[in-house]
């Protein structure tokens, strides 16, 4: 496959059924019992990764890296397809997490093999549920440094599985939250962690905060 091909908008959904659970491998469905305030018990439906590490707290790291251009700050983003809405995804890079791997070790890896980027870790987020209704899933967000002088950074190139097919790309941070309007009037769906971001940026903005 040429890298002209791989790009997300070359995925395409076949069919959807019912997963049976003895095939399941990145996903794991859970029956949870508790006993509410009033002393009665209940049940609860959800789900988990079976891949997270015995002794990590997370599953995996969402990554903030902000290149410096000549024009401003960018946050750099990705567009990647994903299967479960049938739909490319506005998203930071991210990536799950390794056996004895830190969630700064974690990010620099993954942004450099996603993106081609190095970074240094600089900033690590409280732990960040998902959706907490619904999975256990959790991560937190690292900000990484990413030095665009150095040579390494005027040409990066990802390493991508060969599963993985994912473009690139940067907006400016101050127009973010009128970025993702625009995208997703173009058909894209925006991930929850660009979301969250934009609306921090406009919340700021609106209200004049002195950060």
């Amino acid at each position: 496959m040429t890298e002209s091909t791989r790009t997300a908008k070359a995925s395409k959904l076949v069919s959807r059924e019912p997963l049976d659970p003895a095939e399941a491998v990145w996903i794991r469905l859970m029956k949870t019992t508790y006993i509410d305030p009033l002393g009665v018990e209940r049940t609860w439906e959800s789900a988990e990764r079976p891949t997270r590490p015995p002794t990590s707290p997370i599953d995996g790291v969402g990554i903030v890296t902000i290149l410096n251009k000549p024009t401003g700050p960018e946050l750099l983003l990705q567009k990647q397809y994903r299967p479960a809405i049938d739909k490319i995804v506005i998203e930071v890079p991210a990536g799950l997490i390794d056996e004895g791997e830190t969630p700064e070790q974690c990010a620099v890896r993954e942004l450099k093999e996603e993106t081609g980027f190095v970074g240094t870790a600089e900033t690590t987020s409280t732990v960040m549920y998902n959706d907490p209704g619904f999975c256990n899933t959790n991560l937190t967000m690292v900000h990484v440094r990413v030095d665009m002088s150095l040579p390494e950074n005027q040409n990066p190139q990802p390493q991508l599985e060969d599963n993985e097919f994912i473009e690139c790309f940067s907006v400016p941070l101050a127009s973010l939250f009128e970025e993702t309007k625009k995208l997703e009037a173009e058909g894209y769906a925006i991930d929850a962690r660009v979301g969250t971001l934009a609306e921090g940026i406009e919340l700021v903005r609106k209200l004049g905060l002195k950060l």
